[in-house]
């Protein structure tokens, strides 16, 4: 069976938004999931399944999640493959980003965004900020705080969709322990 990795978005986040790891476990098991591990408490699941499909995985994993937590779960899901190769651009274009580790960002979405899209967040400039999109993750080099990015809240970078961002130092872990 093919090993996903799922990243929930807007979970633990406030009193009414509260998804226990043991909550979510149970219920990526409801799914279909088999072999479930989770890491850290902000919606980081690793899976496998017998869908042959992120779409349907993801499918699956938001009806589940929704029917447990009570509150829709965004669910963006990767094959172990592509998130091992989206962490290592990521390690990538770190190493050649003169900021702090602790402010490198990467949104990852269920869908790519258009490429007009891409083409507008790319364009944008803001002083030691820089986007770069590439397929499902828009990698955010920042050296200054993620509360005041002018990139993050720029109408371009929200054209990109809707996603779910973790720290570079995150998704190493993630990679490390699962992919």
């Amino acid at each position: 069976m093919p090993t996903y990795v799922a990243f929930l978005r807007a979970i633990n986040l406030g009193a009414k938004r509260k998804f226990p790891k043991d909550a979510i476990k149970a219920a990526t098991e409801a799914a279909g999931g088999t072999d479930v591990e989770t890491y850290i408490n902000t919606g980081n699941v690793r899976l496998t399944h017998p869908a042959r499909s992120v779409t349907k995985v993801q499918s699956a994993l938001e009806e589940a999640y929704a029917e447990a937590a009570g509150f829709e779960v965004p669910t963006v899901v990767f094959t172990t493959k592509d998130l091992a190769a989206l962490t290592a651009r990521g390690e990538e274009l770190d190493a050649g980003h003169d900021g702090d580790v602790a402010n490198h960002y990467v949104t990852l979405f269920a869908t790519p965004p258009t490429a007009a899209a891409v083409e507008a967040a790319h364009a944008l400039e803001h002083a030691g900020e820089r986007v770069v999109v590439d397929g499902r993750a828009a990698y955010v080099l920042l050296d200054g705080n993620i509360h005041t990015s002018k990139l993050l809240s720029s109408k371009q970078f929200t054209a990109l969709g809707q996603g779910t961002a973790r720290t570079i130092k995150v998704l190493r872990a993630v990679t490390e322990k699962w992919c």
